[in-house]
């Protein structure tokens, strides 16, 4: 099964939260209040944020207002610009890499499609960009309560409908 690491999970999240706050006074965010905003630990939080700013996808600023902000749009970056920052490149098998340290390398007969496969998925993940995520995603919870209370109803796909 393929899986994204927890800490590509906190990445992408941190940055679709910036995504979604890019062009307004209150882009930049600590990363106290993301983590806090999405109940992930505060120290593995700020790795990850450094991690994007040293791999250039972010932007850090010091000082009372400081925090972070994205380093350029946000449909220049794709969810793979993202993950990779975090997991580096992208791998199915042992063999995925240039290493080559697997017992099987010289007699592997799906080591090729393997390695096509591979390059779908990073190819499909490259066409995502980061404003799409953002544009698609849903409410958080407690902007589905406020929601429900106030008689809209919410449908996958549909927007706000009144019920």
């Amino acid at each position: 099964m393929l899986r994204l690491s927890k800490k590509a999970d906190y990445a992408l999240i941190a940055m679709n939260h910036l995504a979604r706050k890019q062009g307004s006074p209150s882009a930049s965010t600590s990363a106290r209040d993301i983590a806090e905003r999405y109940d992930i630990p505060i120290e593995l939080m700020a790795k990850v944020l450094q991690r994007l700013v040293r791999t250039g996808l972010l932007v850090s600023t010091q000082g009372t207002r400081g925090g972070y902000m994205l380093s350029r749009p946000s449909g220049s970056i794709s969810v793979a610009d993202i993950i990779q920052a975090i997991d580096g490149p992208f791998t199915v098998t042992a063999c995925s890499t240039e290493k080559h340290d697997c017992e099987q390398y010289s007699k592997c007969n799906v080591r090729g499609p393997l390695w096509q496969i591979r390059e779908r998925i990073a190819a499909t993940l490259g066409t995502v960009s980061l404003a799409e995520m953002a544009q698609e995603s849903e409410p958080a919870p407690a902007e589905l309560a406020v929601v429900r209370r106030s008689g809209v109803s919410v449908s996958a796909g549909h927007g706000p409908r009144q019920g």
